[in-house]
Order: C-alpha cells, then structure tokens, then sequence
C-alpha cells in the first residue's frame, strides 16, 4: 500500500491565536497519515485531557460498524473540546484504539471531515477488545486553552 505525503518532512505549523507548534522532523521518516510527530504545548496553557470517546451518540445508541464509531467518537471529542470553550485547532494528541480495521483511506475522509485541517500527533493501537463487545473504536485526545482565553 502506498502513501502519500502531503507535507514535506520540514513541515512547521504554528497557530498563533493558540500557541501550539507542530513539527515534522527532517531528520525521521515523514508521516504516514493526517498528523504531526510532535506537538509543543506552550507554558501558562491549561492542558485538556479528554477520556476514551466510544461510537456513541448523546442518547446512549452505539453506531453500526466501525467507520460510524470511528467518525462518532471525534464528534464526542469536538463536542468535549467546544464545552471547554477549544475546539480542533486546539488538539495537541489523539490516540486511536481499534478492535476491527479501518479502511485508511476513508478513515483519513472522516478524520479529514471532522478534525477539519487539524494535524495532532497521533496514534494507533489494534487491541482485542475494549470495555464492551460492540465497542470498536475508543479515541482519547490531549489539546491546550490559553488561559488567557477563558
């Protein structure tokens, strides 16, 4: 399978209006998918840790498949981050625990759709299983407010 990379290994991305830098290191490979390899949170941010976000909706209802709890878990993230006053711009890390796979291709399309141009470091982990037997996808995520901003 191959892939393509749609920044160069130099890659810099700051957002001023928040503080964080995304880098992508000339000196290892660049990444494989939608993310950065590191991520610089600035001093004096508060440091927002969200909990694993299942496929669920706001009523309980776990999505059908994993694309669908793949794409509803984001959605609980952004919800999370937007009750916090963040949102995606603010993300720093996500990390993704799968039990079936995902195609990759539409997987970055949803991701893509969600996240918007958001580029958090990022990973992946296949496990066995997750706290119930129709779970699939369980994503927790990392991201910064400036507490000037509140």
């Amino acid at each position: 399978m191959k892939y393509r990379v749609l920044l160069s290994t130099a890659f810099f991305a700051a957002f001023p209006a928040h503080g964080q830098t995304f880098a992508n290191p000339a000196n290892v490979a660049p990444p494989i998918g939608s993310y950065s390899h590191v991520a610089t949170v600035p001093a004096g941010s508060d440091l927002l840790v969200v909990a694993g976000q299942i496929g669920n909706a706001r009523d309980g209802v776990i999505a059908e498949g994993v694309e669908a709890q793949y794409e509803r878990a984001l959605l609980n993230i952004v919800a999370i981050l937007e009750s916090q006053g963040a949102g995606t711009r603010n993300l720093v890390k996500l990390t993704t625990y799968l039990v079936d796979p995902i195609d990759p291709v539409r997987a970055k399309a949803i991701r893509e759709r969600v996240l918007g141009g958001a580029l958090p470091s990022s990973t992946l982990v296949y496990v066995v299983r997750l706290a119930r037997p129709e779970v699939k996808v369980e994503i927790d995520a990392m991201a910064i407010r400036p507490k000037a901003r509140r």
